[in-house]
């Protein structure tokens, strides 16, 4: 994924989720707090981990108010334990409140994903196998949470259905064996699409597939 497309997923990420959290602003803080007011914050690491996602973080305050200084004490990819300091915040009182829920949600999941990812990695260290995702992602966060795969030391598979070819187990109920999907996705695509087959095990991936009724 590139730099640009990954900085649009995510401003498009944070809008929706500021826009699903304050749509009329945040009527508590703004009613109670002076508009002066100014003060001081840490993101705390609750338990062990690997961290994703701080630089979302920042963003989600840099777009309330660029004025809050967000100072990483750590960086993405690296190992969490309980009570690091991950961030300093210091501003606006009310920009902070608004944003800190928001920041924490993306913080926390992106974090979880790479940290669920790390345990499969290190689960498979030694061999040669790798650990992929998939396109079963949180719908709008599919490129944030690719990113906090990768964080995680796991690989990215394919993007979207646009990619590339994976002859999967319902193509093949259709087209009935895995040598006819293969020679229609080739003659159908350009030259240089990968062509992937899903297979439940080597015994059954090379026998027909029963064509379901129509």
């Amino acid at each position: 994924m590139g730099t640009r497309e990954f900085d649009r997923a995510v401003d498009a990420a944070i809008d929706a989720a500021l826009r699903e959290d304050m749509p009329e602003g945040d009527i508590t803080s703004e009613s109670v707090i002076p508009a002066s007011a100014v003060s001081e914050a840490v993101f705390l690491a609750k338990e062990d981990g690997v961290l994703a996602g701080l630089a979302v973080a920042r963003r989600v305050f840099e777009k309330l108010d660029p004025s809050v200084e967000f100072i990483e004490n750590a960086h993405d990819g690296a190992a969490l334990h309980k009570a690091d300091i991950l961030a300093r915040l210091k501003g606006p009182t009310i920009a902070l409140l608004k944003g800190e829920r928001t920041a924490l949600n993306f913080l926390q999941h992106l974090s979880g994903v790479a940290t669920a990812t790390r345990r499969f990695v290190d689960a498979v260290a030694g061999t040669k196998t790798r650990i992929l995702d998939t396109r079963k992602t949180t719908p709008g966060l599919r490129l944030l949470e690719k990113y906090a795969v990768k964080t995680g030391g796991g690989t990215n598979h394919r993007l979207s259905l646009s990619d590339m070819v994976l002859i999967k187990d319902n193509h093949l109920r259709h087209v009935g064996s895995v040598a006819e999907a293969v020679r229609r996705a080739r003659a159908a695509i350009p030259p240089g699409v990968r062509i992937e087959v899903e297979a439940a095990d080597p015994a059954r991936s090379a026998t027909p597939w029963r064509r379901a009724p129509t």
